[in-house]
């Protein structure tokens, strides 16, 4: 098989044993599985032989796994190296400098692969999902494939820590990026090398947030991204630094922000697929009631939970703020029909202009009340408050159409 040109800082040890596909009559599809390591000498050559295994009995295509070293500094490079003299197709290659998000900047800007993939090499997600993550690839209907393990067909064991920590972060990437991918940062992904060449261009970072800047990326760019549930248990010997993996996370979210406003937040695709049109006057006023009504009870249960710490005002506009960033993201995605997140950031500090329209009007209506009636009591201020969301609801409304999400603009 022939081998792409090494970047500089990478030494390679070639696959052995494999089929050459390009000395074959007809060639097959080719898959590329990245395996980052990093001192990882004593479950290297488990995984990768299990790895093997599996493809060489299941898998109808033909692959090409690529043990990348992560600088390490036990025996981690010598182990790879005796698989890739051993196994086809196994090859190793060695980067100077550590990063996940480097190692697959690498291997995947020089595949020769139809498809590129990486997994971690605990094999935490179970090998199965494997060819239900490249098929939709290799027949042209996506563009790039990731496990989840939030999806409601996954099975998930792990602990109470990790699991919060995850749902926090994928809450937190819908909420303020508009996110529609469930899970950005499962170990278990793939691309059409095509499109993953000209996403790299674009993608930042070397390290963790590698996936999920990639992404986002192609989210806002138009991309299809498709998910496949996964079977997944948590490695009790895991070494990620979960409170600074934390930090650098939303430190590359700002910077995301930053580029997106400054008009950098797309890759340019000539084969984009067309943007469909925007759903009728019907289905908004149906979608924006729905999402309106489920906005106005996460809003009733959190101002009540509020008010018994603070004062009226400070839980109105509290309650307000929180609920604002989900109503906007739901309406811009169910109600207004738009995807990807392109303009995403624009959308939200424009929705919270329509917040402070009504943040004005509920609060005045409260300051209202207490000024004619100062000793009106929790009934009374709940009702007048309802009433004021639903004219503040019927202004957000209008403002969305004709302002925020008008298809001229989005």
């Amino acid at each position: 098989m022939t081998q792409p040109a090494m970047h500089p800082t990478l030494r390679a040890v070639p696959a052995v044993g494999g089929r050459d596909t390009a000395d074959t009559a007809v060639r097959t599809r080719l898959v590329e599985i990245v395996v980052p390591v990093y001192n990882e000498q004593h479950s290297l050559e488990r995984c990768v032989r299990e790895l093997h295994a599996h493809l060489s009995a299941t898998f109808p295509y033909d692959y090409l796994i690529t043990v990348a070293d992560n600088a390490s500094v036990d025996g981690t490079w010598e182990v790879a190296t005796a698989l890739a003299a051993e196994l086809g197709p196994v090859r190793a290659v060695h980067l100077d400098l550590k990063g996940r998000g480097r190692a697959l900047r690498e291997v995947w800007g020089s595949s020769e692969a139809d498809v590129v993939a990486y997994m971690d090499v605990d094999l935490s997600t179970g090998l199965e999902a494997f060819l239900p993550l490249v098929a939709p690839l290799l027949s042209g209907h996506s563009d790039l494939a990731i496990g989840s393990r939030l999806h409601r067909g996954s099975a998930v064991v792990r602990g109470p820590k990790r699991e919060f920590v995850s749902r926090t972060y994928n809450l937190l990437l819908r909420a303020t990026m508009a996110a529609g991918f469930s899970d950005a940062q499962c170990g278990f992904k793939a691309g059409r090398t095509e499109v993953v060449r000209r996403l790299l261009a674009e993608v930042e970072d070397n390290a963790w947030f590698f996936d999920t800047e990639l992404l986002l990326l192609a989210e806002a760019s138009g991309l299809r991204i498709h998910e496949v549930p996964v079977d997944w248990v948590d490695d009790p010997d895991s070494r990620v630094d979960i409170v600074r993996t934390a930090v650098d996370d939303l430190k590359g979210m700002a910077r995301i922000a930053r580029r997106t406003l400054a008009g950098r937040g797309t890759v340019e695709l000539p084969d984009r697929r067309p943007v469909p049109p925007p759903p009728g006057l019907g289905r908004q006023v149906a979608g924006f009631a729905a999402v309106g009504a489920l906005s106005t009870l996460a809003y009733l249960l959190l101002y009540l939970a509020l008010r018994q710490a603070v004062p009226v005002l400070a839980a109105n506009a509290l309650a307000l703020a929180v609920t604002a960033v989900g109503n906007t993201a739901a309406n811009r995605r169910f109600t207004f029909g738009v995807t990807g997140r392109r303009h995403a950031l624009r959308h939200q500090l424009e929705g919270g202009l329509a917040f402070l329209t009504g943040l004005l009007l509920t609060t005045g209506a409260v300051a209202v009340l207490h000024a004619a009636s100062p000793g009106a009591g929790r009934g009374v201020e709940l009702a007048v408050l309802v009433a004021a969301n639903a004219a503040a609801t019927l202004v957000r409304f209008v403002l969305l159409r004709v302002w925020v999400f008008h298809p001229r603009r989005s």
